[in-house]
């Protein structure tokens, strides 16, 4: 008998080895599903938040979850698998269990599936309730055990879970019915997220609120049982009320965002500089500022950090879903005419040259070149004034002497190496350039504005981390950039707005179609734009009345009280009109200054006008002829020698690239040559 006993024993051993292994080889040839979830694509805001997220290919939204709160995990697990950490895929005694019930119950009172087996389900999307499914599930999720961790599998459930129509994955969840991240979740919240995914259809909250709170109290009583919550926790969440509707996903920038996407659709994640707060709060004053306007009125804003080029915030439409303000079209890349926003290059150019200074007089006189005779705004003619009151006044006439003066083509080459990029009609720039007679973006407009706060040293403007930022390449003198944001920075603010903060200039194009306001701080640069897409004219539209208040309420959002502008360069010549060198007290055009030139007025010997000179240590040799000594010397308008005695010396200069070498000599006459200098 005991012969026999062992016997069958040892046959017991060995049928359980046997069904041991057929089940080991079972699970090893199983054929798993694709285990590679597709998430959508999200823009990010320099926090890490939301700025938008898209849908995956089929209109599903399925995100990366991210950090979720314990709460919630804590809380899944009592609920749906409380041995999630113990069984390899199977919990026996949960299907034990679950048998028991129904044959007492008459009907399916528990699933008994482990949450492997339910990740097995959504990742074959395979049938809930016939056996053949059930055991297919069971194979799968033995299977996974053995290729995956716990945590990867908790993650694909995260992904995957159903939480009513196209929604799927917690973080998708918690966006859509609650309006946040997953990563702070209430108590009351955990419990509907816990609830939804076992009959996402018949509990939704919104459909259903009834069968929505009759599950999430399950839910929260058998938390109260596992020790995940006490009474008192759970009573609070149960008198907490469910949300009615789902809330539309982020969509800050929303051009912007979905320029990104497009550039780089397989991205699954794009992190952006833009300022989430801030963000909204340009979106918001661009829906206030359309509020009272016609239909077709939109705008467009854009507010960067001149120092980093980093963008910190957009807006492309006041409406981006309204068709009638073409709310589909970028407006910060559209091409518009800038209307008087371009005047202080001119003026900067002017500077750069030695042909003037801020308080050099100029004529406010009616003039015609060829067939091109400019009229003041006003139609009206002011005399003599100075280039400071020109530029805050907006004159046309002086800034068209001066644009002759400096070349339309050069102007263009400017606004270019600035990062502006003019499109002019025909592609011959006239001198109407400077008065706005060409095509430019607002964020090309704003990307120069940035390079004149940088001292004339251009800027690449970005949303994208590490691509905006200095260029290196300079497209105006540093004197002369200041000269300009000086000059701007005494322009009157709008109504409430704290006079010299913001240097700045506003613009209005040719039959009021577009309302321009540009601008810059020590820290900031900014600009807005105002009018209808499709170009038609809006009558009294001003940018002083209309995009003015909007920049200085943008900067205002963007750091109370604002970065100083900087002071003056150590080279930058602070005198009254009387006081300065005789060519800088009036201007006059080149062709005028040489027919009024003595015959011994000094002349340039060397360099050569237009010469290419190599300079590697900055020291370049000039000489003059003639001329009554002692000689002052400036290069670009900076005074580099002063009263000199020689009629030969080397100037020590910072500058490289064109530039402007003038002599004068004591009786206040002038000669200047235009060189290449190469280090």
């Amino acid at each position: 008998m005991r012969r026999f006993g062992l016997f069958a024993l040892a046959l017991l051993l060995f049928a359980v080895g046997l069904a041991r292994d057929a089940l080991e080889d079972w699970v090893a040839r199983t054929e798993l599903p694709v285990l590679a979830v597709v998430t959508g694509s999200e823009i990010v805001a320099r926090d890490g938040s939301l700025l938008r997220a898209f849908a995956v290919a089929d209109g599903r939204w399925r995100l990366e979850p991210g950090p979720v709160d314990p709460g919630f995990i804590n809380m899944l697990l009592a609920y749906e698998d409380r041995r999630f950490y113990r069984h390899a895929g199977v919990d026996p005694l949960a299907l034990v269990r679950a048998a028991g019930q129904s044959a007492l119950a008459g009907q399916v009172v528990s699933g008994g599936s482990t949450l492997t087996m339910q990740v097995a389900r959504l990742l074959e999307e395979g049938p809930t309730g016939e056996w053949h499914g059930k055991l297919r599930q069971m194979r799968v999720a033995l299977a996974l055990e053995r290729r995956l961790t716990k945590p990867q599998i908790l993650d694909l459930y995260l992904r995957l879970a159903p939480y009513g129509g196209n929604l799927e994955g917690v973080r998708a969840a918690s966006l859509s019915w609650f309006g946040k991240e997953p990563r702070r979740l209430t108590p009351a919240e955990s419990a509907l997220l816990v609830a939804l995914p076992q009959s996402p259809a018949a509990r939704q909250p919104d459909r259903n609120p009834d069968n929505a709170l009759r599950a999430r109290d399950r839910v929260l009583a058998r938390a109260v049982r596992e020790g995940v919550l006490d009474t008192d926790q759970a009573r609070a969440a149960g008198s907490t009320a469910l949300p009615r509707h789902r809330r539309p996903f982020p969509a800050l920038a929303p051009h912007l965002t979905a320029r990104l996407h497009r550039e780089n659709p397989t991205a699954l994640r794009i992190a952006t500089t833009i300022d989430a707060p801030l963000q909204r709060a340009a979106e918001a004053l661009a829906r206030r500022a359309v509020a009272g306007q016609t239909e077709r009125i939109t705008v467009a804003m854009l507010l960067a950090d001149h120092r980093t080029g980093e963008i910190l915030a957009q807006v492309d439409g006041a409406e981006w879903t309204n068709t009638a303000r073409a709310g589909f079209v970028e407006m910060s890349e559209a091409l518009r005419s800038p209307g008087s926003t371009l005047k202080p290059f001119v003026y900067g150019l002017a500077f750069d040259d030695g042909m003037a200074h801020p308080e050099t007089l100029i004529e406010d006189r009616p003039v015609a070149f060829g067939r091109y005779a400019p009229q003041n705004f006003d139609r009206s003619f002011h005399g003599t004034v100075t280039v400071r009151a020109a530029l805050l006044a907006s004159l046309n006439i002086p800034v068209v002497r001066l644009a002759d003066a400096v070349g339309p083509a050069r102007l263009i080459d400017t606004l270019d190496r600035a990062g502006a990029h003019l499109v002019v009609p025909g592609g011959q720039p006239g001198l109407a350039v400077a008065l706005g007679g060409a095509g430019i973006s607002l964020h090309g407009l704003v990307a120069a504005y940035a390079g004149l706060a940088a001292g004339g040293e251009a800027v690449a403007l970005s949303p994208l981390p590490e691509k905006g930022g200095p260029t290196g390449r300079r497209f105006l003198g540093e004197v002369a950039a200041w000269q300009v944001g000086n000059i701007l920075s005494q322009m009157n603010p709008p109504p409430g707005g704290a006079p010299g903060r913001i240097a700045y200039k506003t613009g209005t194009s040719y039959g009021h179609r577009d309302a321009l306001a540009v601008g810059f701080d020590g820290g900031h640069v900014g600009g807005v734009w105002m009018g209808r897409a499709d170009g038609t004219p809006v009558p009294g539209a001003f940018g002083g009345d209309l995009a003015a208040p909007l920049l200085f309420e943008l900067f205002d959002r963007a750091r109370a009280g604002g970065t100083p502008l900087p002071p003056p360069p150590p080279a930058t010549l602070t005198l009254p009109t009387a006081h300065l060198p005789q060519p800088l007290r009036q201007f006059r055009a080149p062709g005028e200054a040489l027919a009024a030139k003595p015959a011994d007025a000094p002349k340039m010997a060397f360099p050569p006008d237009g010469a290419r000179i190599e300079a590697p240590e900055g020291r370049l040799l000039v000489k003059v002829m003639d001329g009554a000594p002692p000689f002052t010397w400036l290069a670009d308008g900076r005074p580099v020698a002063i009263a000199r005695g020689e009629t030969a010396l080397e100037l020590d200069l910072t500058e490289t690239g064109p530039v402007r070498i003038s002599v004068i000599d004591v009786r206040g006459r002038a000669d200047s040559v235009t060189v290449d200098l190469h280090r």
